[in-house]
């Protein structure tokens, strides 16, 4: 796969979905430990997203990469933005930010889920 044809397929994919992650595996069967912790994030909180296994393409594994200029996956995206990785993730959870961005964009997701994950983090 070309990256011009990998990065119109990830423009595709961000238009057609408000939150999408790439990561290594599914949501329901993840293949890395960082993409195991966000995946059970957004999970846990209820949030409706699209997942992209960067491990069955290799062409959008490294596309994804180029696209948003961060090297890692597992890399979220809400509303075609790019949020971060896991580390990023894991803070604006534990901070609340997470939950602000997604009042601010209109993403549904469970409020008490999410102050569950941080009286238990706390």
């Amino acid at each position: 796969m070309t990256t011009t044809i990998a990065h119109d397929q990830i423009r595709d994919t961000l238009t057609k979905n408000d939150v999408v992650l790439y990561m290594k595996g599914t949501k329901a069967m993840p293949q890395c430990g960082f993409s195991s912790r966000v995946a059970g994030v957004l999970n846990f909180m209820g949030v409706d997203y699209a997942d992209v296994n960067v491990l069955a393409d290799e062409g959008i594994r490294q596309a994804i990469k180029d696209f948003s200029d961060w090297p890692t996956i597992p890399q979220l995206y809400v509303k075609g933005e790019f949020v971060g990785g896991c580390d990023i993730v894991t803070e604006m959870t534990l901070s609340g930010e997470l939950d602000q961005l997604f009042d601010a964009k209109g993403i549904g997701y469970n409020k008490d889920a999410a102050e569950q994950i941080r009286a238990a983090n706390a």
